[in-house]
């Protein structure tokens, strides 16, 4: 029924975010083989660029797929290239739980919004609290201020590390913090020491959904604004605990898939040698 390569089960995740695709190629669900990641979301070339890019970069063709899946915003746009869709929710703890094992509690930082989950020791999903109502703490907020400051994402972390205070940014609103940046930059304030401010702004967002939920180490972060270290410090310094991330965080979301993808295969297999 399904086919065989050498005792191979390769299955396909795709995370369809609303600025990023992912892409994942997995092996027994257990061992990760390829993956791709383009800055370009739902409703664009860039789910279709990240299947691409996916196989390109392993070789493999669509026929070596045994099942794929598809999570994120747009899961329910690829229906020919993935069957399966499965929620952010249960990906995002797979793909948590893969990238750190152990791991009870992660907080993903998307475009969009942000969640926090709760995982079980054996990294089962006990439960969740999101914030998708408003922009401030997401990607999205920070995606604005780089835009003011003239600075891309990746050089955001980097100048954090240089501040020498924090200028707070009172505003809970984006389109009110936009403004009191832009004033803080006409009174000639450090940049750096700007940063730290909108950076710790998102880290109380988070901190605040990890309580009201409740905080379990070891905490991991994933989504896109993993990779901006000054966050990650502020999130770190406002729950008072180490919060770890991993160099493919960002793909948890895909990975979870392509996990999901192969234990759905075994649950179709079980039922049917019974």
């Amino acid at each position: 029924m399904f086919n065989d390569f050498g005792g191979r089960v390769l299955t396909l995740g795709i995370d369809i975010g609303s600025s990023t695709s992912k892409c994942a190629v997995m092996k027994n669900g257990s061992e990760l083989l390829s993956e791709a990641m383009i800055p370009s979301g739902t409703g664009t070339s860039g789910p279709a660029r990240a299947l691409e890019a996916v196989f390109r970069g392993s070789g493999l063709t669509r026929t070596d797929i045994c099942a794929s899946a598809a999570t994120g915003y747009g899961r329910n746009s690829v229906p020919d290239e993935a069957a399966l869709t499965f929620s952010e929710l249960t990906c995002h703890s797979k793909g948590a739980a893969f990238l750190c094992p152990g791991v009870r509690t992660v907080i993903d930082i998307g475009g969009q919004d942000s969640k926090v989950l709760s995982l079980s020791k054996d990294g089962r999903l006990v439960n969740f609290v999101m914030n998708d109502k408003c922009a401030a703490g997401t990607g999205r907020f920070l995606e604005v201020m780089a835009r003011i400051l003239e600075l891309g994402l990746d050089e955001m972390g980097r100048l954090d590390a240089l501040a020498e205070g924090r200028v707070d940014i009172a505003s809970t609103c984006t389109v009110f913090a936009e403004s009191e940046v832009i004033s803080r930059l006409s009174q000639g304030v450090n940049i750096s020491d700007l940063l730290a401010g909108i950076h710790r702004s998102v880290a109380v967002r988070a901190a605040s959904l990890a309580r009201r939920l409740g905080v379990v180490e070891p905490v991991f972060m994933t989504g896109g604004v993993s990779r901006n270290g000054g966050v990650l410090r502020a999130l770190g310094e406002e729950l008072g605990l180490e919060v770890i991330t991993h160099e493919k965080a960002q793909l948890a979301g895909a990975i979870g898939a392509a996990i999901c993808a192969y234990e759905h295969i075994n649950n179709r297999l079980k039922g049917e040698r019974q």
